[in-house]
This record gives structure tokens, sequence and C-alpha cells, in this order.
């Protein structure tokens, strides 16, 4: 029985442990169901939990893991308990990249996993890798879930061992899970019990902060007070780093036009130019017209266009929520809060809260606009009623054309308001006869036009009444003669209205905006058709009004007629005879004479002013009985500068100016002596037309004057510049022949100083010979010592040396006669007119005088010649100048290969350096072609710049130093080549390359 009694009482001991194991478990429960009740802190409850489960289970580690549910299956460890010597697991992120396969639609049904030992229960690689991480050998893992969505898990860790999990233990760890996955549940609500309480909170501020925003736009402020306090509220309210208000362009560009920013950021207003979004132009204020918004959080996450991100960059925005202003159905601008500093994710009430302001800013600006349309209105009343009263206070034409186009520029705030007029004898000609505009723009007062097409195109239509606005010229499809003509006046947009007189066009009344184009308004348009009508009334008046002045004038000019045609008979011989003569003198005796008889008065004089404005007479016409005016005699200018009412009181005398042109030259003088005398206003008029051909007569004769003295002047300068350009072209041929001889002289020299050295040996030699002979012929006995004689002097010496002494000799006096024959090829003298000739002649000459040049010397080696002669006719031409040609032309070559050898030489010593060979060439080719003869000079130098190039044909022109040369070289050649034998000079050159002159020579073969 005793085994029986063992069994019974493990039984029973198990039991016990079971029921104490269980009681266990359900104080935790309950420990863990009261703070879970008592508390709405879940990390408070996560903790809590944590503790007690890991104490009861004995394990080394239980934590809560939370998944992120905008990332796949990756998480972390929120909260956790951990026994010591273990490393904790809070705030690892962790990212199973198997756990979606293999685990997460089992979780999401509940299942509990119980794992005993990691590496025996067939667990894939990642999976056991991340345990292996946090020191797992057995886990016990709960899912945490949510409303049936998996939030997380419940882990109990055993680090130090594997573990065989009871089912005790799995299911008290998941009614652990449950609770824990209620607490979850009321923590959400809880959550969103609060942020919906926060959010009725913040939209009762809103509200609030975008009523008292309304009432400050309906307030009776200017609309850019409204633009500033809005903005300024708006950007409190949003906590944005900026808040702007945009305006559209007729052409959906736009402006920034008020704004609102946190310190440190940039200004837009004012700084920013005018912005061209292409989308918004294309598709005419795009997704704002249809009243919509357009929210972006990060400008470079959302897809934007290049150009756009560019531009919100320039903006210095990474976020940003927009939404449109309607002035009633049209879109005004925008309205757009700006996160500068990061992005940022804008809420649906931010967006609704600007959209409200945008309304409320859409209302204000009508409002304005009904005001502002309002005032206008009533400012173009009044003005219409200024310009009707002083049309009816005036009858002078030209005052109530001032008057208008001053009065409609203001009221319109044009550039330009002119008053065009057509000439009634010309086809649609015409010009402005007043205008009104501001100083920017050019006048065009008095211009002369005439638009040939204006006939086919407005004509009519302006004869009709019409009224022509136009916004843009560049738009409007008009003919490119009437563009060019408003380009002229600097017109861009223009508003036409026409002047009729009695149902026929007379003109045109003109508003030209000149800076911009303009939209003219309905109002504008019937404004200025109503000012074109009244002025049409004016012309209808001054019509009446000179029909009325002219049957006066007509009746007073009657008894006038004939004797004012008399008048102007006289006068017009007066003129002729003025014109006649070029005799100042002559004229003033005649003209005084004439004009004297002409007005009949007593006397006639002509006045003149000195430079210190004293004068004298200087021509005088008098009626028998009256002496001379003195020639000393002051003159007294009391009525010179009277009123022209002056002239209706009885005087003396009458005088008028005479200019010479805008000089104040004298006075023409009338005397009426015997008697007091009224002046009228044909006779001062037939005194000022008189005076004023004075004043051309004059001009002219002092011009004629100042011709002859001219001449005479220029014939002198023409004289002895021709005498300087003799002494210089022949002291440009006095160098080069100096030049010349000099290499002649060396050349002639060598062979010279060789003859005249052999002589010396020659003579020695040829009386050794007479001696020899001499004695032989005297006595042949003495045959032995003549034979020792000869011997001592080295006979065979003699005998060998005497032929090469000679011959050395003949070369030298061949030499001599080549260099007399070039030279006398060279110059020629005996041929100075046209001559056949063989061009390669005188270029060999040429180069022959100049081969002490080509020789290398202590400053540089030897200059090769290349020649590349064809076969030619002979040339009819100047021989001696065309030599002359290729003398100047070599010359300037040599002289470009010694600057460029001593330049490259200069260089190397500067670097210390040894320099290499420098070769330096010259290469004359000759060609027939096209019956020219072709002579090409070219060297290997450091070439010509272009700007230098342009000017060497030019006299005196010379980069030479002083004392190198005239200037007057190739200007020569020039000429010698191109007047003297009709052909062409060329020079082409290359920097560092060398240069080329090419000359061309007409051949009659």
């Amino acid at each position: 029985m005793e085994p029986n009694s063992n069994f019974a009482e493990n039984q029973l001991l198990l039991s016990s442990a079971q029921l104490q194991e269980q009681l266990d478990q359900q104080k935790a429960l309950a420990s863990v169901i009261v703070r879970i009740r008592e508390s709405l802190d879940l990390e408070t409850i996560f903790q809590t939990t944590a503790t007690e489960v890991r104490l009861l289970l004995n394990a080394d580690r239980v934590a809560v893991f939370q998944f992120d549910l905008e990332k796949d299956w990756e998480g972390e460890f929120v909260s956790e308990n951990v026994a010591p010597g273990w490393t904790s697991a809070l705030k690892v992120k962790v990212y199973d990249h198997c756990f979606g396969e293999q685990f997460a639609s089992s979780y999401q049904q509940g299942r509990v996993q119980a794992v005993a030992d990691i590496y025996n229960a067939g667990l894939s690689d990642c999976h056991a890798a991340i345990l292996s991480k946090f020191q797992v050998k057995a886990n016990l893992v709960v899912p945490l879930s949510r409303q049936k969505e998996l939030w997380g898990l419940l882990c109990i860790h055993q680090c130090s061992e594997a573990r065989n999990w009871k089912e005790s233990e799995i299911e008290f760890i998941r009614q652990i899970a449950d609770h824990l996955t209620v607490a979850i549940q009321q923590a959400k609500h809880l959550h969103e019990v609060q942020l919906q309480a926060a959010k009725l909170a913040q939209a009762a501020q809103r509200d609030q902060v975008i009523a008292q925003i309304v009432d400050k736009i309906r307030s009776p402020l200017d609309i850019e007070t409204i633009f500033k306090t809005t903005t300024q509220e708006i950007r409190k309210l949003l906590q944005a780093d900026r808040v702007a208000i945009f305006s559209f362009n007729a052409d959906w560009s736009g402006n920034f036009v008020a704004e609102s920013f946190a310190e440190g950021w940039t200004p837009l207003v004012g700084i920013q130019p005018t912005i061209f979004d292409t989308y918004l132009q294309q598709t005419q204020g795009g997704r704002y017209v249809d009243n919509e918004t357009f929210t972006v959080n990060d400008i470079y996450q959302a897809g934007l266009t290049d150009c756009h991100v560019t531009l919100l960059e320039q903006f210095q925005a990474k976020a940003f929520a927009t939404a449109p202003i309607l002035q009633g159905d049209k879109l005004w601008g925008v309205i757009a809060a700006y996160q500068n500093v990061s992005p940022r994710q804008w809420q649906s009430y931010e967006v609704e809260s600007l959209t409200k302001i945008g309304t409320q800013i859409g209302v204000a600006l009508r409002h304005y606009k009904l005001l502002a349309h309002a005032q206008y209105q009533a400012e173009q009343q009044k003005t219409l009623t200024s310009v009707i009263t002083r049309i009816r206070e005036s009858l002078d034409l030209d005052t109530i054309f001032q008057t208008t186009v001053t009065e409609a520029r203001k009221m319109l705030q044009a550039d330009r308001v002119a008053v065009f007029r057509f000439d009634p004898q010309k086809d649609w000609e015409g010009e402005f006869i007043s205008e009104d505009v501001v100083p920017e723009c050019n006048s065009v007062i008095a211009e002369k036009i005439y638009d040939y097409c204006f006939g086919e195109n407005f004509a009519s239509l302006y004869a009709q009444g019409r009224v022509n606005a136009i916004a843009d010229i560049y738009q409007a499809k008009f003919p490119g003669c009437y563009i060019q003509i408003l380009e002229k006046f600097q017109v861009r947009a223009n508003l036409v209205a026409p002047l009729l007189k009695k149902g026929e066009l007379w003109g045109l009344l003109c508003i030209h905006q000149c800076t911009t184009f303009r939209h003219w308004q309905p109002s504008e348009i019937e404004f200025t058709s109503q000012i074109a009508e009244q002025l049409g009334v004016a012309l209808k008046q001054d019509s009446y009004l000179k029909q009325v002045q002219m049957q006066v004038v007509q009746l007073a000019e009657a008894t006038e007629r004939e004797k004012a045609m008399e008048r102007q008979e006289l006068l017009a011989a007066t003129i002729d005879k003025i014109r006649q003569s070029l005799d100042i003198k002559t004229i003033f005796r005649t003209t005084t004479q004439a004009v004297r008889e002409l007005l009949e008065v007593e006397r006639v004089a002509i006045y003149r002013f000195n430079a210190d404005w004293s004068g004298k007479f200087v021509a005088d016409s008098f009626k028998d009985g009256w002496k001379p005016v003195a020639q000393a005699q002051p003159m007294i200018l009391k009525t010179f500068e009277g009123t022209d009412d002056d002239n209706e009181l009885p005087r003396n005398e009458t005088f008028v100016p005479i200019r010479q042109g805008e000089k104040l030259w004298g006075l023409l003088v009338a005397y009426q002596n015997s008697q007091p005398r009224y002046w009228k206003e044909e006779e001062i008029n037939l005194l000022a037309q008189v005076a004023v051909q004075f004043g051309i007569a004059i001009q002219q004769a002092e011009l004629l004057e100042q011709t002859k003295r001219q001449t005479s002047e220029l014939t002198q300068a023409l004289q002895e510049l021709k005498q300087t350009q003799t002494r210089l072209i022949q002291g440009e041929k006095m160098a080069g022949l100096g030049q010349l001889l000099a290499g002649v002289a060396h050349e002639i020299n060598n062979p010279v100083s060789f003859i005249f050295g052999n002589l010396i040996h020659l003579n020695e030699y040829t009386q050794e010979l007479l001696n020899a002979v001499n004695l032989y012929r005297q006595n042949s006995s003495l045959l032995p010592s003549v034979q020792e004689q000869i011997d001592n002097h080295d006979l065979d010496f003699i005998i060998e040396d005497l032929p090469k002494t000679l011959d050395s000799m003949k070369v030298g006096t061949e030499r001599i006669c080549e260099i007399v024959l070039s030279l006398r090829n060279f110059s020629r003298t005996d041929e100075a007119e046209l001559k056949a000739v063989d061009i390669h002649d005188g270029l060999d000459s040429t180069l022959l005088i100049l081969g002490h040049r080509l020789k290398n010397n202590n400053e540089r080696p030897a200059i090769e010649i290349v020649k590349e002669y064809t076969t030619l006719p002979l040339l009819e031409c100047y021989p001696a100048q065309l030599n002359q040609v290729f003398m100047n032309l070599l010359s300037n070559s040599i002289d470009a290969l010694e600057e460029k050898f001593q330049t490259i030489q200069q260089r190397y010593l500067k670097l210390s350096q040894r320099c290499p060979r420098i070769p330096l060439s010259i290469w004359i080719s000759t060609q027939a072609v096209n019956n020219q003869i072709v002579i090409r000079i070219a060297d290997n130098g450091l070439g010509i710049p272009e700007e230098v190039r342009s000017h060497i044909f030019d006299p005196f022109f010379t980069t030479k130093g002083p004392g190198k040369g005239t200037g007057l070289g190739l200007s020569i050649s020039y000429q010698i080549v191109v007047e003297k034998h009709h052909g062409q000079i060329k020079c082409s050159s290359k920097p560092g390359e060398g240069t080329e002159f090419l000359i061309e020579i007409p051949s009659s073969n």
C-alpha cells in the first residue's frame, strides 16, 4: 500500500502546485486587469504587465512589440522587463523580411507561437538570426490586435536555456494578450476623443480668427490695407513662414501684390519680376478657374516639373497651399501659404481656412471695383461737363482742343491724348495739331502722317462714327504699314474716336498707351465717344464762325484788294532784285529806294549792329529835301520791344529786325518825319518780308565770301600737301637708293678686292717669267743659272697657280659685270616709258641687289629664297617702277624675318634654353591666269595683325621704329600697281605663320 500511498501523495503535491500556479496566474491576471481599468496610459499598462508576467513565469524577458502600420511588418519593442545580465531590446528597429510570408496571416487569426528551442524549431535563417540578436533561445509570442488588425506582439523570451512552454502558461499569456488588446482599443478611442476635442477647440479658435479677418476685410479700408492685414492674420493662424497674395495679368502672367513673412526670409513683393507660369498661361488659369485649391507637402516629392520646382525655390518654399481669389466669376488671383523651413503636411482645415479667406478677399475686391467704377464714372461726367462748358465758353478751336486733351488724359490716365486733323487736299494725309503727353513719351505735334492703307481699312468705319479700341497693336492683326506708324509714336494700345464735321471725317481723337498694353473699359470707350461728339459740335461752331468772319473779311478787303495786289507786285519785284544781285551794297541801295517808294514814306534806312551792340547806318534812301543819316548817329530802340498795341498809336518811325540765321544783324527802318503816321499791319508785314530777304542775302553774301576764303586756303593747302608728298616720296626713293647702293658697293667690293689681291702675285709671276726669258735670249750658256733661278722661285708652283689666278680674276670681272647689269636692269633709267619685259629678270635683279641682306651674318642665319617660276609672256609695263615694288615687298619680308629671328631668340634667352634652328624663307612664284600675270611673294615671318593689315597701304602708316621707315613704301607700291598698271595688290596674313603679297597685272597677250 505504500507505493500507492506515495503515488497519491505525489499526485496531491502536483495538484497543489498546479493550483498554486493557477492561483498566481489569476492574481497576475487580476492585477493586470485592475491596472488596465485604473490607468488610461498605455505605456504604464505595458510596463506593469511585462513586470508581473516576467516574475510570474520566471522568464528572462517580457516585451511588447509594435508594428509600424505604414511600413511592411517593420516595428520596434515599446516596453519590456528584462532580467539582469541580458541586453535590452527597447527602441530597436526590427524588420523580418520573411515575417509576412511565414507568420503574418497566422498571427492575424490569433495564433500563439510557442518555441522551446529556436535552433530545433525549423525556423527560417532570417527569423532565427533576429532572435539570436536578442539572445533568445526559447520564446512565446501572442498577437495583439486592434479592430481585427494586427497591432503588435506580446513576447516572452527565455535567454539562458531552452524551455518547454506549458499549456497553462500559453493560456495565461493568451488571456493577458486579450486584456492588453482591450487596453489598446481603449487607448485608441481615448486618443481619438482627445484628438476630436482638440480639433473642435482649434476649429472654434480658427472660426473666431477667420471671423475677425472677415470683419477687417469688410471694413471700409483701402485694398492695400486689406491685403496687408489679411496676410498678417492668416500667417499667424496657420503658423506659416509666408502668406502672399498673387494677382494675374491679362495674359495669365502675374505679380505678388501683398505678403507677410517671418523674419529671415527674402521679400517677394516688388523684388520678384513678373512671373510667367507656362501651365497657367496655357490652361487660362488651370484648376483655380474652377475654384479648386492646390496643396503640395514636399515640392521635391510631388512630381512637379523642373521649371515649377525652380520657381518655388526662388520663393524659398519647400511646401505650399493655395486657394483661388475670384472677383465675381472671374479669377483675379491666388492666396498662398508657404512653408520654407521644411516640408509640411497640410491639414484639410488649414486649406479650408485659406479658401474662406480667398473668398472674402474676392468679395472685397468686387466691392472695391464697384466703388472705384462709380467714382470713375462720376469723374468722367465731371470731366465731360467741364469740356462741354469750355467748348461753349470759347470760340477758339485751339484752346478747345488743348483743354480737351489735357482733361481727357488726366481722366483716362493715358500716356498721350492728341487731336489728329486730315488734310482735305490730300488722300488721308494729316498731322497732330494738339496733344497732352507724359514726359517719358515723344511729342507728336506737327508730325506729318500718310497711311496709304487707311482708306482701305478704316476710313469708312470711322466715317460711320465707329470708335476703335485696341488693347495691343501686336495682337490686332493690323497691316504692317499701320504698325510702323504706331511704333513711330511708341504706341502699344490705342483708343481712337472719329471727329466728324458736317457728316464728313475731319480728324481723329487719339488716346495712346505707350508703356504697355491696355484693355479699354466700356465706360472709357463711351467717355471718349462723348468727348469726340462734343468736339464735333465745336468744329461745327467753328465752321459757322469762320464763314461769318470770312464774309466780314471779304467785305473789308474788297476796297484794299487792288492796292494790296499792286503792293505785292512791287514787293515781288523788289525781292527779285535782291535775289538777282550778289553785291550786298547794290542790294541795299536798290531795295531801300524801292521800299521807300512802295510805302510812300520819306526815308528807309538799314542799321547794322556791332559786336558790342553799338552800330551805324549802312544804307539810306530819302526823299528830296532831306539830308543823309549821319554815319555815327546812335539808334534809339524805344519802340523795338513794344507790344502789338503800339501799332495803333501814331508815331514817326517803325522798324523790323534783320536776322542772319538766328543772329540779330540789324534793323530795317521806315521814317515819316514830317508828321505822325498810323502804321498798318500789312506795311509792317511788308517790311518784315523784305527784312527776311535781306537776312538771306546777307547770309548768302557771307557764305560766298567764306567759300572764297576757304577755296583759297584749300588751294594753298593742297599745293603745300603736294609739295610735302613729293619731298616724302623723293626721300623714300633716296633712302631706298642708299640701301641699294650700299648693297651694290658691298657686292662689287668683294670681286674687286679679290682681283686686286691677285694682281700682286700675277705681277711677280710675270716678272720672273720675263727675267728668265731675257736671260735665255742673251746667253744660252746661262741656261743652267736661269734654271737654278727659276727653281729658286718654284717654277712648278708658278706654272700651276698662274692659270688659277687668271681664272679668279675672270670670275671676279664677270661678277662685276653681272652686278652692273642687274643694277641697270633694276633701275632701267633708259626705260621710263611702257616696255615689254620679262618679269623674271626684274625679280632676279632685285634679288641680286639684295643679296648682301640675304646672306648669313652675326645676327641671324641666311634667308632661303625659293623660286617657283612658270613660263610667262613678256609684260608691257613700267619696268623701273615695277622693280621698285619688288624691292619694297622683298625688303619688308627680310625685315619681317629678321624681326621673327630676334623675337624667338630673345624668348629662349629669357627661358635660359638653347634656341632651336629657326627657318627663314621667302617664296616667289609667278603664273599667268586669265590674261593676268600673278606674282606672289610670301615669307614665314610673324605675320601682320588684322588691325594693322587693314592700314598697310595707307600713306605714312608704318609699324617700324623711328628712322626705319616713312610709311610710304607700300603706299607707293599700291599706286604703281593699281594706278599705273591698272592691276591689284593684296595682302593676306596669319599671325604667327607669315604674310603673302599677291600682285595681279593685266597682260595684253
